[in-house]
């Protein structure tokens, strides 16, 4: 019972905040039993540690029940005020399904509200139980693979409420019905030609799609590469669990420049990235409308060019160069082309290790995601050859997954504006435990497929000291809860600023 009515509680945010009453009606009544065997424990003489135990968890469900019960207030408040409403589970995802979360006060209330669900579980659940939710996560991962490769979400689709019996489904996609994340795309036609089946598409199901192929089989050998004394410290992504998983010396990178069909995915699997983000996160990550016209935006590998897109659009004035290496160059062309063919962007064939143009003036370095792919000793390398061409007044802008504590910092980041991550209430961890864990996995993906990691703003700071950029401020939007951040550098002289 208790374990079915926290579950609901994890779904509830996509089923309306009037259910969520309900079910607290229901915790209330586990409530009741935990505190009514408390008192049998008391009379019946076990010990008094139990007993403080027992009530001390009482008192921490209470507590999580009613910042529960107090964000369902403000949700609903602010959903009325805003006109929005929460999408039920039956609702295809889309930004406008998420509008809602474009209130501040919506936001952080349904961030309070699922992580309170979710640590209520973990009170609640049994262990054995809680443990098999990680140990198992590989089955669901494969299952969902088997899933999205077979196409047996749009044949859902198209098949409507009533849904597809098996073997109908199993004659569509020609698999065996005994062993049997949309793209929106009819199933006839990515059955026929597989090489399309991601084309025109927002770009989720690619992501998904990326990570359940080359980072679900690295993940197969991550402690063999963690117990190897030749791959342990290494910060090489040759050495890493995919190199280690696909049996080659090649990085990710290598294997994409020769296999087509993964490296499309890949890149449009990077444009679902933004669906996981505000719709308008770039346009909020800096003050563009500070740069005066004809500045310098240069989007150090930045793949199609998925993210300078709506700064173009926006802030016609300014000059974005798109930097990458030539197959990726190739396939932005007609991305701009189509979506704006009168904005004279510029693509440019560049690998960020090798030394930046020296011809121009550069306002803004934008790095999305760049320096969580490389170890420190790799992303020396990018920092220095950047540094190396920055005027005094040239800006570093790095758009990363910057890791929070799951306690308070007591230092506050070192002062640093708009470090210090907005914390969750008590007894809610200060990360907002599983709700944001987005980063976290981010973290692991990247040792899986790189040798490298996603870092702390202590982190962040000291790699960029060492290379003569110190961070001035990191930009937080209100209400968002994506894993993404921006961090804004300026050029120092390398020795004169304390690590």
């Amino acid at each position: 019972m208790a374990f079915v009515g926290l579950h609901a509680y994890c779904l509830i945010i996509r089923r309306g905040v009037i259910l969520l009453k309900a079910v607290a009606s229901s915790i209330c009544i586990i409530i009741g039993q935990i505190v009514f065997n408390s008192r049998i424990a008391a009379s019946t003489g076990y010990p008094k540690s139990l007993q403080l135990s027992i009530l001390a968890m009482v008192s921490q469900i209470r507590q999580l029940l009613s910042l529960i019960t107090d964000a369902v207030d403000k949700l609903e408040g602010a959903c009325d005020r805003t006109g929005t409403s929460i999408p039920d589970l039956n609702t295809p995802f889309s930004p406008q399904s998420e509008a809602f979360r474009a209130e501040p006060e919506a936001a952080q209330s349904a961030r309070i509200i699922s992580a309170a669900a979710l640590q209520l579980e973990a009170i609640l659940t049994p262990p054995h139980v809680s443990l098999y939710h990680v140990v198992a996560g590989h089955f669901k991962s494969a299952a969902l693979r088997a899933c999205l490769e077979s196409n047996v979400t749009e044949i859902l689709r198209e098949a409507g409420p009533e849904g597809r019996h098996v073997n109908d489904i199993a004659a569509s996609n020609g698999q065996d019905p005994r062993n049997m994340m949309d793209t929106l795309k009819p199933s006839q036609e990515i059955i026929a030609d597989p090489s399309i089946k991601h084309d025109n598409t927002r770009g989720l199901a690619a992501l998904a799609s990326h990570h359940l192929d080359e980072a679900f089989k690295a993940s197969a050998y991550a402690w063999e590469t963690l117990a190897d004394p030749t791959t342990a410290k290494s910060g090489d992504p040759t050495a890493s669990p995919f190199a280690r998983a696909f049996n080659t010396k090649e990085t990710l990178w290598d294997l994409h420049a020769r296999d087509e069909l993964r490296s499309r995915r890949f890149n449009i699997g990077m444009r679902g990235i933004q669906a996981l983000q505000p719709v308008d996160a770039i346009l909020k990550a800096y003050e563009w409308s500070k740069l005066p016209a004809g500045s310098v935006i240069v989007d150090v590998g930045g793949g199609v060019g998925s993210e300078s897109l709506p700064v173009a659009r926006s802030f016609p004035a300014l000059k974005i160069v798109i930097q990458d290496l030539a197959s990726v160059i190739k396939d932005a062309k007609p991305i701009w082309e189509q979506n704006l063919p009168k904005y004279p962007i510029a693509l440019e064939v560049q690998d960020f290790f090798k030394p930046q143009p020296t011809k121009r003036d550069v306002s803004v370095f934008l790095l999305k995601q760049i320096l969580h792919d490389w170890s420190d000793e790799y992303c020396v390398q990018i920092l220095t050859q950047l540094r190396a061409v920055a005027r005094k007044d040239t800006k570093l802008l790095l758009i990363e997954s910057l890791i929070p504590f799951a306690c308070e910092d007591p230092n506050g980041a070192k002062g640093i504006p708009g470090s210090v991550p907005n914390e969750a209430p008590k007894p809610l961890l200060a990360n907002f435990g599983a709700v944001n864990e987005m980063g976290y996995n981010a973290d692991i993906d990247m040792f899986l497929l790189f040798n490298s990691q996603e870092r702390t703003i202590y982190h962040i700071d000291e790699l960029l000291l060492s290379t003569g950029w110190k961070v001035q401020k990191v930009y937080r939007q209100d209400g968002d809860s994506t894993f993404l951040q921006s961090i804004e550098a300026i050029p120092v002289d390398v020795g004169t600023q304390k690590l």
